[in-house]
């Protein structure tokens, strides 16, 4: 893949740029939510927050190199995103349909 990105420099700069300010993004805001859960508030769900930016990330890397592959007609790599994407939220909707039944 390293010899496909090197056809998409932009691509490649675009991708770090989204993951280095999304680490810190996500960073920023888990330490808010301890810092709320040090000063004696519910910072549980700023933490969380802060721990679902982390899990999106990848996703979000995914959907931008989609639209990158389909606007310069790399319809492989489009369908090979496309195909992962599918492959996670097929994940996330069982995950969240099988939960429900689990007992506990």
């Amino acid at each position: 893949m390293s010899v496909h990105l090197a056809r998409h420099p932009e691509l490649e700069q675009t991708l770090a740029k989204l993951l280095d300010r999304g680490t810190w993004i996500g960073s920023a805001v888990v330490a808010v939510g301890l810092g709320l859960m040090l000063a004696g508030q519910s910072g549980e769900p700023v933490v969380f927050g802060g721990i679902a930016i982390f899990i999106l990330l990848p996703v979000l890397r995914l959907l931008v190199m989609l639209a990158a592959f389909l606007r310069d007609r790399d319809y492989l790599f489009g369908a090979i995103a496309a195909l992962v994407l599918a492959i996670i939220a097929l994940g996330a909707a069982l995950g969240v349909h099988l939960a429900g039944h689990t007992p506990g």
